[in-house]
């Protein structure tokens, strides 16, 4: 237990610090052409790590149907609406409406997988992490609720795609870790590349060396390696485990800003933490069953 909730710790920095290198491979590189190029990179370097470890990529339609629709629904669609909704939202509305995937996740969990039922201490869980985002934003995020609607329901959307995403990946017939994360990456190649293609005229993009360098930052860390990692959680773990992540990813965000922007740590930052980590905590640490005489 100790080691996956390790784990989880890891890919919510990993996942948290994409954010910042978004921000500056956007600086020069279109978002569309930018999302093309991470998940390139991704599918080459998770398909050498494949051939090198000996495994070849699973055959049959239903496998390679469930890496379509990951590739599309976990990361091609929220990729587009996040980005085209946080244009016009604040990101603190942004991550109160992100935290809709919890909760769904562990409602689809508990009708669409096996041994992943709903229990009062999960929803609990759910609610007391809700409670610590909307802590870290603050209250006053809030009232940005239903102006630009549309960007809204796209953000919400995205929350929604990645709660699917991760039913998916828990029912996705059984492959190899790494072969089954290198065949979602060629997937979403598939429709990540023509999107950019004809959305945003990627040959005369003439990027930067910070835009070139947070490109494959992204191809590397919050790509390549946080699927492995995604992966192995929602085999090891189940779906509503790996739902919790989306808590502390804001969390992780504040804290990247703290180790390198040097922004100063709130009060309120910490009481978020401890709140999410207590939400955490109650969803997943069983209690010893009483024993008693006889």
């Amino acid at each position: 237990m100790l080691r996956h909730l390790a784990l989880m710790f890891l890919l919510a920095l990993i996942w948290s610090s994409s954010f910042m290198a978004i921000k500056v491979g956007v600086e020069t590189i279109p978002p569309l052409t930018l999302a093309a190029v991470r998940v390139i990179l991704a599918a080459v370097i998770l398909y050498g790590a494949t051939l090198l470890r000996g495994e070849r990529l699973a055959g049959g339609l239903r496998f390679w149907t469930f890496c379509f629709l990951l590739g599309v629904i976990g990361n091609g669609l929220p990729f587009t609406l996040i980005g085209w909704g946080e244009q016009r939202i604040s990101s603190g509305l942004a991550a109160i409406l992100m935290s809709v995937m919890p909760l769904a996740t562990v409602v689809m969990a508990h009708f669409f997988t096996t041994g992943d039922r709903m229990t009062p201490a999960k929803l609990a869980g759910v609610v007391i992490g809700f409670g610590g985002i909307v802590v870290l934003v603050g209250p006053e995020a809030l009232k940005g609720l239903g102006s630009d609607l549309w960007r809204q329901l796209a953000v919400g959307g995205g929350a929604l795609c990645y709660a699917v995403a991760v039913i998916l990946a828990r029912n996705t017939p059984p492959a190899p870790l790494m072969a089954r994360s290198a065949a979602v990456m060629i997937m979403a190649c598939l429709v990540m590349v023509p999107a950019a293609l004809v959305a945003e005229a990627p040959w005369a993009v003439e990027p930067d060396r910070e835009s070139v360098a947070a490109a494959v930052y992204l191809g590397l860390f919050p790509t390549a390696f946080a699927t492995i990692i995604f992966f192995y959680l929602v085999q090891m773990r189940g779906a509503s485990f790996m739902a919790f992540v989306n808590y502390l990813i804001p969390v992780f965000g504040v804290l990247w800003g703290v180790a390198l922007l040097a922004e100063p740590v709130r009060a309120m930052e910490v009481v978020a933490l401890t709140i999410i980590l207590a939400g955490i905590a109650f969803a997943h640490f069983k209690r010893p069953k009483e024993t008693g005489a006889a």
